[in-house]
């Protein structure tokens, strides 16, 4: 591939989340039936996916995705084109889990080479403790294994960088509305024709069109503000986290300061003990 014409935007780094990972549920036959043709062995069907955060679209810079699963399932290595406001995904069945290579390619605009991550596909309840097992056995035996990550673009080019960043901002108000806005007046207020309140209205609709239904702006590196059904990565996750670190730091800190003094106990006691072995009999 040829590389893209134009300059690169120095001393700019543009970053934009993404999620990836794979979802899985155990057939059943009032929830979760199995399809016809589909092996008896096959305990789950399961989906692999790349996804823009909170849904949005990720195709303006991400152009396709290639999913290389297990050797065993029939075309294992599978390439899926994007589609505007759709995720990229693999869906099958199967019995095992196994690592997921999930190599991803740019836009031609962006000159970026292909980068590869790697997942593991997860079929049965998961966790550090058995509480967090149990409430993954409660969600309806559906199992989640999500990673959120950021995809950083070091330095775009002009014309990328244009890509990246257009639509990210809500369209600007109409001259009517700013005109209206800066003598004290508000949108759809007095005075307005039917006409001009319909144009006001339209370019609401717009603004709204350019946001997820987490308030997310569209070609933003915005995430939503609280969690919903199925978008679990949000500020409120990211504090969430925070609070975690926190109070894993105080009880690090908590356990050194005991281990320290631990240590200085034993190396008195080894002094006294060097001491008295030095004393004349």
């Amino acid at each position: 591939m040829a590389p893209p014409s134009g300059k690169r935007v120095k001393g700019l780094q543009i970053f934009r989340p993404f999620v990836y990972g794979t979802t899985a549920l155990p057939f059943d036959d009032k929830t979760n039936p199995r399809p016809d043709g589909i092996p008896d062995d096959h305990t789950h069907s399961w989906t692999v996916f790349v996804k823009g955060i909170d849904d949005v679209d990720i195709t303006y810079w991400l152009r396709r995705v290639q999913f290389k699963l297990h050797e065993s399932i029939p075309n294992h290595v599978r390439m899926v084109e994007g589609e505007k406001g759709k995720p990229f995904a693999i869906h099958e069945t199967g019995w095992g889990e196994f690592e997921i290579a999930i190599k991803l390619y740019y836009v031609p605009e962006s000159g970026e080479k292909p980068q590869t991550v790697y997942h593991h596909l997860r079929l049965h309840p998961y966790g550090r403790t058995d509480e967090e097992k149990e409430t993954m056995r409660l969600n309806g035996g559906e199992v989640i294994s999500w990673v959120y990550e950021e995809q950083i673009f070091n330095e775009p080019y002009d014309a990328f960088y244009d890509i990246l960043t257009s639509g990210a901002v809500p369209p600007p108000p109409s001259k009517t509305t700013t005109a209206s806005s800066s003598s004290g007046g508000t949108t759809g207020g007095k005075g307005k024709s039917a006409k001009e309140k319909e144009k006001d209205k339209k370019e609401q609709q717009q603004m709204l069109l350019h946001r997820s239904e987490g308030g997310v702006l569209e070609r933003s590196a915005m995430i939503p503000l609280t969690n919903r059904p199925g978008q679990p990565f949000s500020r409120e996750t990211e504090q969430v986290e925070v609070k975690k670190l926190k109070d894993a730091l105080v009880k690090v800190e908590e356990l050194s300061r005991k281990v320290t003094e631990d240590l200085k106990r034993k190396e008195q006691r080894l002094a006294d003990l060097k001491a008295d072995a030095a004393k004349p009999v």
